[in-house]
């Protein structure tokens, strides 16, 4: 099983950016978490981290042809005006889920609608780094059993 878990703008500074809105933990504490999670879970797990819509758009493309079995997002601020983002994760026939480290329902006003999310088969809001483990046990569990 390889799940992608696909960074977008911005979260390269986890730790140094808002850290009363994003924590103190650094994007390499995320990385480790997420290949601890992997190894629980059984799963190569892939990470990538762009500040560009399209190598993002990219990488999703890509998760067509290479094996991925599940997608975790967090685009960042292209998650509230991303349409291209948007049909590139339509374009992906795997369970995606989409998480965000604040609760972006009760931030800025622009920040409260995702125009991504309808297009991943869950969002998860305001767990902190803890959401993206979460998106990977919900990921995980949509995978049909033949590929575990």
């Amino acid at each position: 099983m390889k799940i992608l878990v696909i960074n977008g703008p911005n979260l390269n500074f986890l730790g140094i950016r808002e850290k009363n809105v994003y924590g103190s933990d650094s994007y390499n504490t995320l990385m480790t978490m997420l290949l601890e999670k992997g190894k629980e879970l059984g799963a190569e797990v892939e990470t990538f981290q762009s500040n560009h819509e399209g190598a993002i758009i990219d990488r999703l493309q890509q998760a067509y042809y290479d094996g991925t079995d599940g997608v975790v997002i967090n685009p960042g601020a292209y998650t509230h005006y991303s349409y291209a983002i948007h049909d590139a994760l339509r374009s992906v026939f795997v369970p995606k889920a989409e998480v965000h480290i604040s609760d972006i329902a009760s931030r800025e006003e622009f920040r409260q609608v995702s125009v991504t999310a309808p297009a991943c088969d869950t969002q998860i809001c305001g767990h902190g780094l803890a959401g993206y483990l979460e998106a990977m046990d919900f990921v995980a569990g949509q995978i049909p059993r033949s590929k575990l």
